[in-house]
Formats: structure tokens, C-alpha cells, sequence
């Protein structure tokens, strides 16, 4: 028997992998060569496919999934933790490309409903295709991915009531103030649907699950929960992505989201790759090239206007024009949430088949040249920022509160970056007495801190003018400690511009920064990844009862072979070769006197023959909370008492399990 949607499923996958090779030897996104096998195979390409149809509910399939996972990683305690950014910068964004692109439009001669709906189109941002860049250069932790992790997550919530809002702008209900009454019934009744589901019934049912052990059922559960919220919301005549987004908000709040998200995920790479060939297949190529000139002119608009909204959105949030710059450079394009939406516009008529195609055509642009621009947008933002006056530059979170170090300042520590790591420098200075202040981006951060008394300065360090306000010719070290690699070689080389004889420590993520930073002028780098790597070690060392001295020799001189030993395949090269630890058989180990056995318990340690039995010897003894550091031949072993003990491996196993005896 034939199966034709066998055989088309079969050529889109097949053609994907082709296509996608091809895209990722030009690192280009996988969304995009799933785009590109649409267009290829579709109507409007080779006609490849048969059974559109059911390629287009495995689509709709993607789309619930998608937001399903959405859903799920939505999680109201975290996004607390960056809600000024979410909602001031999120809202800023949405709010004013609306507002711009709606006027705009009308000018153009559209009507009111179709341009603020294509305002909502090109309000949102390709998440998919931002984040994996960022976090790929290894920049989604930096003040700029910051805020656009912020804003994307504001575009992923405000899907759901712009998809509400469309049919009512379709002029699909003659009494608009019923239907909003009527949504808002349906609003009120899911999300008490959805508190209800997440404080009692889910959590219980997914704890009933688990304790099965069983790997099918949970999946077959998250699935079903999935789909029948979808259903349930559907009912209501609200929209199956908006019953997908809640049902992942449901199982956000149990403690097996993470479960959940692991075990969808594969499910959902393949349904939402076939979501975005749907919307490639809908593009007329042909009407691309016909139309290329206005195409490419609508694609230089929207970049330049919704790169100039994204990088003021920023600037609500107080932060430096570069970093505005940055975030306004990485958020130009159209996402992939737009096509979801621009299916419920054409649905209500608020698109016209032409009008759709240019959308189409200006989005798969946009997303095609995002991969490009953000390899070089740290270069451009800072041909920008050179270009814009110097008191623009350097604006401070609250002028009138900004203390004057300039005069105060000497031999003291500069630290750049109040994160984790700047927050224990500053503690250590603090407890050693030693001058320091900080250079902080985050306005918050520098409002909060100096209330609390720390010597903090809002600011960019890249630019001269703030290192000199902190004294930067008469300072000992800097530290630079934060997370944006770029701008880290910028501040070394600003900083070796005023000053040759200050000491630079810098903290990097990856080592392959190390020599570029090297070479700008720094005195000394420490890679977090091989840091890390150095301290686990450094413990494993301590548990085979290795001298600290011989410790510290090691891992000293692995440093001071930058970290050679640690980057070579065979981990012999250098001078660390030539330190060979001495790795003692024994071992420390805690046990609790579990057994009753009367030669043991109740004896003392002479009349038991711990050492003679077993080849091991009881350095301490914990008993009801007390440590009982003082042990001889006549002290006495009681049970449930934790026993500190030192022998050969074998031996002190063997002594473990004589232990746990009834």
C-alpha cells in the first residue's frame, strides 16, 4: 500500500540534510536551510511535494511543541530575577515598532487593521536564531545578551495576546466590546485552569508517574498533558498555541520540568522543522525576483528601524551606547513567531496574498544576513559609538550622585565588572584593607551597590575618559572581570593606551582568548573553563592524601605553562611532564557503626583488634554530634557512632561492610 505523505516526508528530510550541509559549511542557521528546502520543494519550486496538506498539520504539530517548550522554559522565579529588562526593555521594544511600522504604513496608503498588524509581525525577533549565535561566541552572559535574552523572552509571551487581539482586528465579531468580554471570561477561566492544574493536579499526577520509573509513561503523560490543554483552550474558540504555551507553564512550575523538556525536545526539532519548510514552501520566489529592488529596500528599512527601536530600548535601561548598539544589531531581523502569527492574519483577512509575499520575502532576508552582521557587530558599534560625542559616551547612571574619585584614588585596585567574580575581588580588597573601585554597566546594580556604601562608578571602561576619572596612571591592578570577550580586549588595549606600568589580570571563559588578550597587553589571564578543571583536580588530589605542598607545585606550574598540559591531546608537554606525583594507597574514609557484632561494639579499641582484624587505624571518633579527637587504646566504640578511618583501599572496603552487619 502507498503511503504519499511517507514519501513526502521522506524528501523533505532527505533534502534537509543535503540543504542544511551545504548552509553549515557557510555557517549559516539550520532554520534557514529548513526554509530553503521549502522553497526548493514547494509549489513554487520544484513541486516536489504531493500532500501539502498533511506537511502543513505536521506543521501546526511543530508549532504547538515548539511552544509547548516555550512554555516550559518560561519560569516565573528566574524571569523575576531580569523583569526590569523583560518588561521596561521587552515592552519598549514591541511597543514602539508597532507604533513606528503602523505609521508608516498608513502613510503608505494601508488600511489601519492590516498596518498594525503588520507592526506585530515585524515587532518580533527570531529567538531561535539570536540565542544560538550568542551563546555559540559565548556572549548570551554579557550585559548586551543580557538584554536581548531579556527582550526575546518579552516577544515569546507577547505571541499569545497578539494572537487573541487578531481576529478582533479581522472584523470578525460586530460587537467588540462583548468579544473582549467574552475573551476575558475565556482568559480568566484558563488561567485558573492553569493555577489550579500547576499548584495540584499536575505535580501530583507526574510524582504518580515518576515513582513508576517508568521512561514511556512519563513521556506518553507530558504528551498528552500537551495536547489536551491545546484541545481544551481550542474549545473555548481560543488558539491551540496559546493552550500549548499554557500547558508548558503548567509543568514549568513541578520540579520535572527539566524531565519534561529533555524528553520533548527531540520530538520537537523534528515537527518544527517541518513547520518551517511549510513556510518556506509558501514562498513565490518568482514574486522575490520580480519585486528584488522594493524587496531589498523594505529589508534595509526594517533593519535600520528596528535596529534603531531595539538599541533605544536598551538605552531605557540605561546602558551605554555601545551596548545599546549591540542589542539593536542583533535584534533587526523578522522571527519565527511572525510566521505563526502571519497565519492568523491571513486567516481574518488582515493580509493580502501580495502583502504577505513581501513579508516573506523581507523576513527570510533578514534572518539570512543575522549570522553575518553579529560576526562583525562589535566592529560596527564601535565605528558608531566613535562617532557619537564624547558626554553621550560616558552619561552616569545618576550624575548628581556620582562620587569624584579622581582626587582620592591611589595605588588602589580597579575591578571592571560587578558579576560574581568582581563582587570577590571587591570582598577580598575590603577584608585586606586595599583601595578599589568599581566600574559597573548595569545602572540597577550601580543605584543599589552605592547605597550600600561601595565606591562604584556607572560607566563603559572601553572609553578613556572613565579610566581616567578612576585614577587609572595611578593604579596598581586592574581586574577585569566580565562577560563580553570583545570588549575585554578594547578595555586592555584602552587601558595600555594610558597606562604601561598597571598590572592587568583578566578573567576570559575560554582559553583560545588567552593569547589575543596576551598580546593586547595583559599581565595575566585565568580561563574559567580550565580554572574549574584545575580546582576539581586539586580536590581529587587532596582525596588520594597527596601533600599540599606537592598540590600547589603541581598545579603552579600547569599555570605557569599556560595551561599547555591541560590543551595538548596527550598531556605531555612542557615542563609539568617532569612532576611526578607520588600517589599514596590509602584513604580516609567516614563510616557509621551500624552492625552490633559484641567484638566490637562496647569494646575499646585494644580489646577489639581493629588494627591486627582489619589493617586499618580510627583516628577519630564522632558520637551524638561531638568529634572525639583524642583517640587512644582505651577509648570505646559505641554504635551509630561515625568512625574516621585510614588504611589501604581493599582493606578499608572490606572494614565497610563488616560495619554495616546485623
Amino acid at each position: 500500500m502507498e503511503i504519499p505523505l511517507l514519501a513526502d516526508i521522506v524528501i523533505v528530510l532527505g533534502l534537509a540534510v543535503v540543504v542544511i550541509l551545504l548552509f553549515q559549511r557557510f555557517r549559516l542557521p539550520t532554520i534557514l536551510g529548513f526554509l530553503a528546502t521549502g522553497v526548493i520543494a514547494g509549489p513554487h519550486g520544484l513541486s516536489l511535494l504531493t500532500s501539502t496538506h498533511d506537511i502543513e498539520v505536521l506543521a501546526e504539530i511543530g508549532v504547538i511543541l515548539l511552544l509547548f517548550i516555550i512554555g516550559m522554559e518560561f519560569s516565573l522565579k528566574s524571569l523575576a530575577l531580569i523583569k526590569k529588562t523583560v518588561l521596561l526593555g521587552g515592552a519598549s521594544q514591541v511597543l514602539l515598532t508597532i507604533g513606528t511600522v503602523c505609521l508608516l504604513m498608513l502613510v503608505l496608503g494601508f488600511g489601519t487593521g492590516e498596518s498594525f498588524f503588520m507592526g506585530f509581525l515585524i515587532a518580533l525577533s527570531s529567538t531561535a536564531i539570536v540565542l544560538k549565535i550568542l551563546q555559540d561566541k559565548g556572549e548570551l552572559n554579557s550585559p548586551h545578551g543580557k538584554i536581548v535574552l531579556g527582550i526575546l523572552i518579552f516577544q515569546d509571551i507577547v505571541v499569545v495576546p497578539l494572537m487573541l487581539i487578531t481576529p478582533l482586528m479581522g472584523g470578525e465579531s460586530e460587537n467588540i466590546g462583548t468579544e473582549l468580554l467574552l475573551m476575558a471570561l475565556k482568559g480568566g477561566l484558563v488561567v485558573l485552569f492553569v493555577l489550579v492544574s500547576a499548584r495540584y493536579l499536575v505535580p501530583w499526577l507526574l510524582d504518580q508517574v515518576a515513582r513508576t520509573k517508568s521512561k514511556e509513561l512519563f513521556i506518553l503523560c507530558v504528551v498528552v498533558i500537551c495536547f489536551a490543554v491545546a484541545w481544551f483552550t481550542s474549545s473555548l474558540g481560543l488558539s491551540l498555541a496559546l493552550g500549548a504555551f499554557m500547558a508548558g507553564l503548567i509543568i514549568s512550575e513541578s520540579e520535572y520540568s527539566h524531565q519534561a523538556t529533555s524528553n520533548i525536545l527531540p520530538f520537537r526539532e523534528i515537527f518544527t522543522s517541518f513547520f518551517f519548510v511549510s513556510i518556506g514552501m509558501l514562498l513565490d520566489f518568482g514574486f522575490m525576483l520580480q519585486h528584488l529592488l522594493v524587496i531589498l529596500l523594505f529589508t534595509a528599512a526594517t533593519f535600520l528601524l528596528k535596529g534603531l527601536v531595539a538599541t533605544l530600548a536598551a538605552k531605557t535601561l540605561k546602558f551605554p551606547w555601545r551596548t545599546s548598539t549591540l542589542v539593536g544589531l542583533s535584534l533587526f531581523q523578522v522571527g519565527e513567531f511572525a510566521f505563526i502569527l502571519s497565519k492568523t492574519g491571513i486567516q481574518y483577512g488582515l493580509l493580502s496574498e501580495e502583502t504577505y509575499q513581501y513579508f516573506l520575502s523581507v523576513s527570510l532576508l533578514t534572518m539570512a544576513i543575522t549570522p553575518f552582521v553579529i560576526d562583525y557587530y562589535h566592529e560596527i558599534s564601535r565605528r558608531i559609538s566613535s562617532r557619537l560625542p564624547v558626554h553621550l559616551l560616558n552619561q552616569k547612571a545618576n550624575p548628581e550622585a556620582a562620587p569624584d574619585f579622581h582626587d582620592t584614588l591611589d595605588d588602589h585596585i580597579i575591578i571592571i565588572g560587578y558579576g560574581i567574580n568582581g563582587r570577590n575581588v571587591a570582598k577580598a580588597a575590603k577584608h585586606a584593607q586595599i583601595p578599589y573601585v568599581i566600574i559597573e554597566l548595569n545602572a540597577v546594580t550601580v543605584k543599589t551597590e552605592r547605597q550600600l556604601g561601595e565606591p562604584i562608578l556607572y560607566g563603559d571602561a572601553v572609553h578613556g575618559v572613565l579610566l581616567n576619572h578612576v585614577n587609572i596612571n595611578k593604579a596598581r591592578v586592574v581586574v577585569i572581570a566580565i562577560s563580553d570577550p570583545e570588549a575585554t580586549k578594547r578595555i586592555i588595549a584602552a587601558i595600555r593606551q594610558m597606562s604601561d606600568k598597571v598590572h592587568i589580570i583578566v578573567r576570559t571563559r575560554f582559553v583560545q582568548e588567552m593569547d589575543e588578550n596576551y598580546k593586547l597587553g595583559a599581565d595575566e589571564v585565568i580561563p574559567e573553563e580550565f580554572e574549574t578543571s584545575i580546582e576539581i583536580f586539586t580536590r581529587v588530589l587532596s582525596k588520594y592524601l597527596v601533600p599540599r605542598d606537592e598540590i600547589e607545585s603541581f598545579t603552579d606550574g600547569i599555570r605557569a605553562d599556560n595551561y599547555d598540559m591541560l590543551r595538548t591531546i596527550s598531556g605531555h608537554k612542557g615542563s609539568v611532564n617532569n612532576m611526578a606525583l607520588d600517589l599514596p594507597d590509602l584513604e580516609v574514609a567516614s563510616l557509621r557503626v551500624y552492625t552490633d557484632d559484641a567484638s566490637i561494639v562496647g569494646r575499646t579499641l585494644i580489646e577489639a583488634e581493629i588494627r591486627v582484624r582489619f589493617n586499618v587505624t580510627i583516628v577519630a571518633i564522632k558520637r551524638h554530634g561531638d568529634s572525639l579527637l583524642d583517640v587512644n587504646a582505651y577509648t570505646k566504640i559505641m554504635q551509630d557512632d561515625i568512625i574516621y578511618v585510614v588504611g589501604k583501599h581493599v582493606d578499608v572496603m572490606q572494614f565497610a561492610k563488616f560495619m554495616k552487619q546485623d
